[in-house]
Parts: structure tokens; C-alpha cells; sequence
């Protein structure tokens, strides 16, 4: 964390993205996140904090998981946030938190009251390890600070240079993309 007051905070949930080679097992599993070392060798300068939420993969979570998310999300202090998510269900929670964040709209209120305007929350992860060369993780996280301190106030979810709204977006799992969806 830098020195000055936190401007953007970023949310480890695990992912592919955190996940490391265990030469013993011979799978890939984790350890701690990377993010605090992925943010140094960045060297993003923009006064952030990393919080760990859970590590584990996006097909083992669960709506118990989704929620915590969402609480560390409201609670956050900062506007802009970034979540540090498995690939696989991202826009599943991307649509848990949607309808928490961003503009009101005139449509019926959430179950916690009015959507929060202030926050611009970004998805984003890896298809491969940022511990594998070749990933794509570095790059993502890069992009999704970026975009959380530039488009307005809601949920997105950023991949491989491009943005998506929360509700019009699906992982192309043959591809191994993200793509709009009407």
C-alpha cells in the first residue's frame, strides 16, 4: 500500500489468475495471492490497498462467496475497485453485484435499498497463471486498474483489452474469450 490514502482498492478471490504449478502434486492449486507482488512489479503508483477475500476457484463458488464480495464491496471506502476473480462464473458474480452499483435507474430498488453510484467496480482474471509464462494476468490487472479509475460508476468486466457492461456479457469457453451478449 502507498503512503497517501487509498484510491483504489483491489479484491483477491483467487481465480486461475493466483493459481501456482505444485511440482509435487503436478497441479496447479494455491498458496497465497500475488497480488501485492503483481502490483509492485507493475508498479502501479496510484495509492492502492489489496485485500484478500478467499482463494479459490470460480466453479467452486458458492452464493455465500458472492455476498461476501458484495459486502467487501459496499464497505470499501474507495470508489474504484477491482475484483480478482476465477474466469469461469465472473459474470455470475458480475450480476450479483450489478444491480448493487452504478446509476440509479427508476427501477424497483435492490434488496439492500438504492444502488450505490459512487463505485466503479471492475472484474477481471486470467485464462492462464500469472505464474506461467505467457499469462495474461499481468496485462488484465493493468487494464481493470485502468478502467476502474476511468468509466463510470457500475459494474464491468474487463478481459483481454476489452470492457463489458455486467449484464451483456458470457465466457466463450471454446474461445477461451469474453464476449457481448445482446
Amino acid at each position: 500500500m502507498m503512503d497517501s490514502q487509498p484510491r483504489l482498492r483491489v479484491l483477491a478471490c483467487g481465480g486461475t489468475f493466483d493459481k501456482r504449478y505444485d511440482p509435487i502434486s503436478g497441479e496447479l492449486a494455491f498458496t497465497q495471492s500475488q497480488l501485492i507482488d503483481i502490483m509492485g512489479r507493475g508498479r502501479v503508483t496510484l495509492p492502492h490497498v489489496v485485500q484478500t477475500l478467499m482463494l479459490i476457484d470460480s466453479l467452486d463458488m458458492q452464493a455465500a462467496d458472492r455476498e461476501c464480495i458484495l459486502v467487501a464491496c459496499r464497505a470499501a471506502s474507495e470508489s474504484s475497485i477491482v475484483i480478482v476473480h476465477g474466469t469461469d462464473r465472473m459474470p455470475d458474480t458480475a450480476r450479483v453485484l450489478g444491480p448493487h452499483f452504478g446509476p440509479h435507474t427508476g427501477e424497483a430498488p435492490t434488496p439492500r435499498g438504492t444502488p450505490d453510484p459512487s463505485k466503479t467496480i471492475v472484474l477481471t482474471g486470467a485464462i492462464v497463471p500469472y505464474s506461467i509464462a505467457g499469462s495474461d494476468a499481468l496485462f488484465n490487472l493493468g487494464f481493470a486498474c485502468a478502467c476502474a479509475q476511468t468509466l463510470a460508476p457500475g459494474v464491468w468486466i474487463a478481459m483481454n483489452g476489452r470492457v463489458f457492461a455486467w449484464d451483456s456479457v458470457r465466457k466463450n469457453r471454446v474461445a477461451g474469450v469474453f464476449e457481448a451478449i445482446a
